[in-house]
């Protein structure tokens, strides 16, 4: 297929493109390099199959080099995710959960594409449902500072439904959970990045609230795999993503500090706001839809992320 993917010089884009590019696909990644990276599709820069675009996708997709020609598929890949972006860009995060989805949708409409879009598990909000099933509404404060990537992709979600509706567009809908591997920003601000930062310099590590909220970690590789089986698929309901192995963040900073040899102690700090407690999926119909679950188990995951991140942080 000939692909586009915004968001293609992301932490999870990069890993898409190349996934894409090994089955035969033509692609071209979409990014405005505000969280993205060049290096992270350094190795596709010279690959024939390959092109990578500056572009806004809150600005209407520019129909020329590259993107002059039809596509069979628009992957929506395109949001700052991590809890410090909410707080440093959240117009911008808005923005492309909005005009930008509209604008990649529009793309899709045009060449008659499949459209895929990313979600996430934070549409579920602080659940009180556990563990979150892909029929649960969800529990998001509007108002808060998460909201708006909460709402950002629930909007995402609504405006893809209403294409398919209206428009007879082909949709896919991925909820993407906790998910961590090469590639994650080192300010990244998430849990694992800000650990391993923390640990490999033998600073202090800093866990809020009192460690006992729960997350689900999925390496990049499970994910990607899920999103593929995912996008060849004939399943239009969203559907979760994700590694079903809760943990507190409490042990996860343990693992990580002992993983490393660090000499670091563990901090508390107060919780954020509206952090979520709990976050687990339940990934039953991924099973049962697309014969998936994870293979990476947490050791082997954080074993390979360390090593990136030593790498990028000179240690």
């Amino acid at each position: 297929m000939r692909v586009v993917v915004a968001g293609g010089a992301g932490f999870i884009g990069s890993f898409v493109c190349e996934a894409l590019v090994a089955r035969g696909d033509e692609v071209v990644a979409v990014d405005s390099l505000v969280t993205g990276r060049r290096a992270n599709v350094a190795a596709l820069a010279e690959h024939p199959r390959f092109a990578l675009v500056e572009h806004d996708v809150c600005r209407p997709i520019p129909r020329e080099g590259p993107l002059a020609a039809p596509v069979e598929l628009v992957m929506d890949l395109a949001s700052p995710a991590s809890p410090d972006d909410f707080d440093r860009i959240p117009l911008q995060i808005l923005a492309v959960g909005s005009a930008g989805t509209g604008n990649l949708l529009e793309l899709a409409r045009d060449c008659g594409a499949r459209f895929f879009l990313a979600s996430t598990s934070e549409v579920y909000g602080d659940p009180l449902v556990h563990p979150q099933r892909e029929d649960y509404w969800g529990n998001v404060n509007p108002v808060g500072p998460r909201g708006v990537y909460d709402e950002a992709k629930r909007f995402s979600e609504a405006m893809t439904m209403a294409y398919r509706r209206v428009h007879g567009v082909e949709t896919r809908i991925v909820r993407i959970f906790n998910t961590y591997g090469p590639r994650m920003r080192v300010e990244d601000g998430r849990a694992i990045p800000a650990f391993l930062s923390q640990a490999l310099r033998d600073q202090d590590v800093t866990v809020f609230g009192d460690g006992s909220q729960t997350r689900s970690l999925c390496f990049v590789s499970d994910l990607v795999d899920g999103i593929v089986r995912l996008m060849t698929s004939g399943e239009s309901d969203p559907v979760n993503i994700g590694n079903p192995q809760e943990m507190t963040i409490r042990d996860l900073a343990e693992r990580i500090i002992a993983l490393t040899g660090s000499r670091s102690r563990i901090v508390y700090r107060p919780l954020p706001v509206d952090d979520p407690r709990v976050r687990q999926p339940d990934i039953g119909r991924a099973r049962a839809k697309l014969g998936w679950e994870p293979k990476v188990s947490l050791e082997q995951g954080l074993a390979v992320t360390i090593e990136y991140f030593r790498r990028r942080l000179g240690v």
